[in-house]
């Protein structure tokens, strides 16, 4: 699947994540945040699609294959990492969750590897895929994982899974500041749509 339809799918982390703590945790969500989860989703939409957004929906309804399965299936996945993390910090401090996490995870791979030792797992090595490397175990893994949880731990999981909605957002940013890209007026209504939601979902 192309980036951007992926991107569709990541945008209903926050609301899976709430539904999810909401059945296993029997809390109530009130309408507020649920919202704010709603704007703050619209919002990343409207970015990741252009501002055609029916037609983008349209279009995954009349197409819906594998990836889009396997998207289905990565966000369930993501939202039960979540709320299992709640669980998990009750004992456990961010950065041993996270070290935890890391190593199922690398357990998990290392299987999917045993059973396909024909894939390839890496490109050809050399100084700038070490570098991606680097940059995406620390600042794209490590990191971000552990003030993740510091958030579940602080706000809650449905709270704080609704602070997602800025990847785009700041994706579309990145791009026209590095990638000199071009910034529509549906991406800033879009932004404008997430940075509602946001505060709508976290305001007291």
């Amino acid at each position: 699947m192309p980036a951007s339809r992926t991107a569709l799918f990541v945008a209903f982390n926050p609301i899976t994540t709430a539904l999810l703590v909401s059945l296993l945790y029997r809390e109530k969500i009130s309408f507020k945040k649920l919202l704010g989860i709603f704007v703050a989703v619209l919002g990343a939409l409207t970015v990741i699609s252009n501002g055609h957004l029916l037609t983008v929906i349209q279009d995954i309804s009349q197409t819906f294959g594998r990836g889009e399965l396997s998207m289905l299936c990565a966000v369930l996945s993501w939202a039960i990492y979540t709320v299992v993390g709640r669980k998990a910090l009750l004992g456990l401090s961010s950065l041993a969750s996270t070290t935890y996490a890391a190593i199922w995870g690398l357990l998990l791979l290392l299987m999917v590897w045993f059973f396909n030792p024909n894939v390839q797992v890496l490109p050809e090595l050399n100084w700038q895929v070490g570098a991606a490397i680097g940059y995406l175990a620390v600042f794209g893994t490590v990191i971000p994982f552990i003030w993740y949880y510091q958030g579940i731990k602080t706000i809650g999981a449905a709270r704080t899974s609704v602070f997602t909605n800025f990847v785009p957002l700041f994706g579309v940013l990145l791009g026209a500041l590095i990638l000199n890209e071009q910034i529509s007026s549906s991406m800033l209504l879009g932004g404008a749509l997430v940075i509602t939601g946001v505060v709508l979902t976290n305001r007291r």
